[in-house]
């Protein structure tokens, strides 16, 4: 099983979705809340290429996106490809 980060904020619906995608297949995710850790903002923004909205997804090494992406990637039966390497 791939590793799987995601970038969240607790006030955001759309990272409540992902995680919950995540949780529902059975993954276990590490969680960086860039509103308890603002340090880590800028970090996110690098590796997501610019991307400053959350939830900004990896898994592995490839990004993924957002919460719309994660679900895109379920829905075409790519997810569970990426999820296990």
């Amino acid at each position: 099983m791939q590793t799987v980060e995601i970038y969240t904020s607790p006030l955001c619906g759309f990272c409540h979705a992902a995680k919950r995608l995540l949780t529902q297949k059975g993954v276990a995710f590490s969680e960086i809340d860039v509103l308890a850790h603002p340090e880590r903002k800028p970090e996110m923004i690098q590796r997501a290429k610019g991307g400053r909205t959350v939830p900004q997804i990896f898994i592995g090494e490839s990004h993924v996106g957002g919460c719309d992406d994660l679900f895109a990637l379920d829905r075409a039966g790519k997810l569970d490809v990426m999820l296990t390497g």
